[in-house]
């Protein structure tokens, strides 16, 4: 069995990253992606699309891939602190296979995005892993709304 770090410890890492890769945003509005980004946008974090069927999303580049989106993020000084995943639970491996590749921190598992292995092989690669919760939602709670939400 897989267990979320506690609260406290999900509030902490939720202050201390400034960068959050969203894996699986969608440029439909009415998306759960989109809505958690936009969300996220707003309480100050950098977002960094990632899609590979988008060029844009609001004003932000889309990449189409985890390491393209690294390397960017990288020539601005900055690196992805958290990957936010969207994506089916049969593409979560391919998701912490990039993450360990590219030594990305923390992973964050949207709800329904389930897979217990691989949150298991993550965690086991000392990469921080939430699984089956809405970081929004989780943000809202611990941290507060911004402005306007």
């Amino acid at each position: 069995m897989f267990n979320n770090p506690p609260d406290e410890e999900i509030a902490e890492r939720l202050r201390s990253i400034r960068t959050i890769a969203v894996v699986g945003i969608s440029e439909k509005p009415y998306r759960d992606s989109y809505g958690v980004a936009e969300y996220l946008d707003e309480a100050g974090y950098t977002i960094v699309p990632v899609n590979p069927h988008m060029e844009m999303w609001e004003s932000h580049q889309c990449f189409p891939d985890l390491e393209t989106a690294q390397r960017a993020t990288r020539r601005v000084g900055k690196s992805i602190d958290m990957i936010d995943v969207f994506r089916r639970p049969s593409a979560v491996k391919s998701v912490v296979d990039q993450a360990l590749g590219l030594k990305i921190p923390a992973l964050w598992f949207q709800l329904g995005v389930i897979d217990w292995d691989e949150a298991h092989r993550a965690v086991d690669h000392h990469v921080w892993t939430v699984m089956d919760r809405c970081l929004a939602v989780m943000h809202r709670k611990l941290i507060g709304a911004p402005k306007g939400h």
